[in-house]
Formats: structure tokens, C-alpha cells, sequence
């Protein structure tokens, strides 16, 4: 069988996703774009053999709309034969991205594919897609007669179920800035107007800090529906509004010879589950599971992690349920501290996952992905 290897990884430093935001002032083609050309450069790959570019991006309105990656691969200066699609499976767009990328090159249908991914929430914030539209309709409210709700009450739900206090989640977002501001992520970012600092990472958090401020999320409306929750998750235990880029290069393995380039790393496996709509972000733990009975790996057979911390309940639920090495689970800081730029999120957690293993001399690195509607992503990759 065909093995999808990947050659190179690259993401620009995180920005604020708000107006001043490092980033704020780019435009999302040309923030995507540098990114293309960069990975396209590291690597001296000649973009005419590049069969398809598959971008991720949530917010698929205004300067993101019109198919931003195919938008992208026109400013990057690639030949006008090289195709783009953007695609939308929510936080783990660029994921899904990166399996669609490698899973066409071991159905044979691509040599070589760029998986990638871009956000600007500064410009197109939360839910900006579906300002003045229903995006549910009628079956579905009947199905859940309550309504759908945000994921912020969905993280509280998940704190309230899985006993995880206060003091734990914010325990969890001080460690995740910490980790991040010692971390040296040099091999994987690219500067953007000579910048390369992670924006979002604020290297004297604590958690003492962290417990002076206040619940984002509640309102009367959903303290009456959801009596159970004790109200724990805040801006400062959530991933922050973020700016970013990030773009990975997917060849087979035969074809990485023949160009006389050096794979970094395999793909494993893949799996990709649908959840519980109302709870919504636990999908990691099936997908987890399901990936490591496909792969013929335990838990304790992968070296690193990196789980997405869209807010600080899904990683300790996720930990709780799974039992991994909390020392191999984002040792180098996740998105509470590193940002959480959406369509951009999976690629660039799959880039901070290869430059992890390969700095920490591991073999296995599983990647998973919570997602809007209820969804997860994993993946499983192997280091060369």
C-alpha cells in the first residue's frame, strides 16, 4: 500500500483575533498565501507538481469567502494548474484537511498535496457566517426540542459531568502558558513581518490570577435549563480569539524519493466520529479510542499528544477518560495559551506534533480534535 509520509510543516505565531491583534491587518489570502510559498521554499519543491492544495476555514464569509484557498494558492504565485478547495468540518477543518490530503495519496490520486488551513477571527468573529440566518431549520429544533446552544455551555456541561473544579481548570490554562512561553518553536514558525512570537501566550499567568475572573457564559436563561452547572469556565480557561496560518506538505513516500527529499514523519491512521450535539466536544475520547484499536496501538504506546484545548474541560475530561501520561499530553502548551485560529487549528496542531517528536526523540504522536455540531477528529503519525 501506498504510505502518505509528510515532508514539512510550517504555521505563522498566533495573533490576538481582535481588532490590533498582531495579525489583524492582513488579509486572509495573503496571511495563507505566505504560508503556501514558505513551505513550497523550505523544502525547494517545484509548485507545478503539487496536485491540490485542501485548506480548512471555518468562517467562510467576506475576505474568507470564495474559496479562500484556492484564493491563496493564486497569491502564492503557484501555476494557475495547481486547484484549491476549502472545506468546513468546524475546529478540525484543516484536520480533516491534512486526512483527506494523505488519504488521496494512498488512494493513489495524489503524489503531492498541501493540507493547510486559515483564520482570522479579528476580522470574522465567532458565528459572523451566520449572522441574520437560521443554520438549523425545523427537523432539527423538533429533534432537540431545547435548541442546539454554544460551545461555551457545552465546556461547562462537560466540567459539571466530569466533577473537574474550578481551581483544575484554571490549574490547567496556567500550565498550558507556561509550558508554552519555555517552549522553543523556532523550526515551525514563520515570520510575518519579522515576527515570530506566539501573541496569545502570557508567560505570567497563574492560576491565583486566573480565579479572579469571572464566568463567561452563564445567563439566567441557562442557569434555569442546566441547573447542574456550577458556572467554572472563563475567558481565561478558554482558548482566546486568534489570528493564524498554518500548512503541511503531503507527498507518498515513493515520490519524496524521487524528488530526493527526506520525510519527517507517516501517517498511521485516521478516524473521524460524530458526538452528542449538546455536549459536543467529547468526541475526542470515542475518536481516541476508535483510532488506537484501528492503529494496533495502547495508550501508553504514543509518545505525545496534542489535544486541543478549545477549553480547559476537554482536555482533563479527555485525560480522565483515557488515562494518558499527563507529561506527554501538550507538553509544550495547547490553545489556551498557543491560540485557537479555527480552520488553521489542525494543521497547526499536527505541526506542533511532528517538531514535539522529533525534539523529544518520540515515535507515535495522536492528534484529536474537538468540533462544532458535535464531531472529533484523530490522527496517528509515526516520526521517521
Amino acid at each position: 500500500m501506498t504510505t502518505a509520509v509528510i515532508v514539512d510543516a510550517i504555521r505563522t505565531p498566533s495573533g490576538r483575533g481582535k481588532p490590533g491583534g498582531a495579525l489583524s491587518h492582513q488579509h486572509p489570502v495573503d496571511l495563507l498565501a505566505q504560508t503556501l510559498a514558505a513551505l513550497v521554499e523550505r523544502s525547494g519543491l517545484d509548485p507545478a507538481l503539487i496536485d491540490d492544495v485542501i485548506g480548512g476555514c471555518v468562517s467562510q464569509v467576506g475576505a474568507q469567502s470564495f474559496n479562500v484557498t484556492r484564493n491563496a494558492v493564486l497569491a502564492a504565485g503557484f501555476p494557475e494548474s495547481v486547484p484549491g478547495t476549502t472545506i468546513d468540518r468546524q475546529c478540525g477543518s484543516s484536520q480533516q484537511a491534512a486526512s483527506f490530503a494523505a488519504q488521496g495519496v494512498i488512494a493513489g490520486a495524489y503524489d503531492v498535496v498541501i493540507a493547510c488551513g486559515v483564520e482570522l477571527m479579528s476580522q470574522n468573529p465567532i458565528g459572523s457566517s451566520t449572522i441574520g440566518a437560521d443554520p438549523y431549520g425545523e427537523r432539527i429544533g423538533a429533534r432537540y426540542p431545547g435548541g442546539l446552544i454554544g460551545q461555551g455551555i457545552s465546556a461547562e456541561l462537560i466540567a459539571a459531568r466530569f466533577g473537574l473544579s474550578r481551581q483544575s481548570l484554571d490549574a490547567f490554562a496556567a500550565r498550558s502558558h507556561a509550558l508554552a512561553a519555555a517552549a522553543d518553536f523556532a523550526s515551525e514558525v514563520l515570520p510575518i513581518d519579522g515576527r515570530t512570537a506566539d501573541e496569545t501566550v502570557r508567560p505570567a499567568t497563574t492560576a491565583e490570577g486566573l480565579a479572579e475572573l469571572a464566568p463567561a457564559f452563564r445567563s439566567e436563561a441557562m442557569a434555569r435549563r442546566f441547573p447542574e452547572i456550577d458556572w467554572s469556565i472563563t475567558a481565561g480557561n478558554s482558548s482566546p480569539l486568534t489570528d493564524g496560518a498554518s500548512a503541511v506538505l503531503i507527498m507518498s513516500e515513493e515520490k519524496a524519493a524521487l524528488l530526493g527529499l527526506t520525510p519527517r514523519a507517516r501517517f498511521r491512521s485516521f478516524t473521524v466520529v460524530g458526538s452528542d450535539p449538546i455536549e459536543m466536544l467529547t468526541g475526542i475520547i470515542p475518536a481516541t479510542k476508535r483510532i488506537l484499536a484501528r492503529s494496533g496501538l495502547g495508550i501508553d504506546d504514543i509518545d505525545l499528544f496534542e489535544v486541543n484545548e478549545a477549553f480547559a474541560s476537554v482536555p482533563l475530561a479527555w485525560q480522565q477518560e483515557l488515562h494518558a501520561d499527563p507529561n506527554r499530553v501538550n507538553p509544550r502548551g495547547g490553545a489556551i495559551a498557543l491560540g485557537h485560529p479555527l480552520g488553521s487549528s489542525g494543521t497547526r496542531l499536527l505541526t506542533t506534533l511532528l517538531n514535539g517528536l522529533e525534539q523529544g526523540g518520540g515515535r507515535f504522536g495522536l492528534q484529536t480534535m474537538c468540533e462544532g455540531g458535535g464531531m472529533a477528529n484523530a490522527t496517528i503519525v509515526e516520526r521517521i
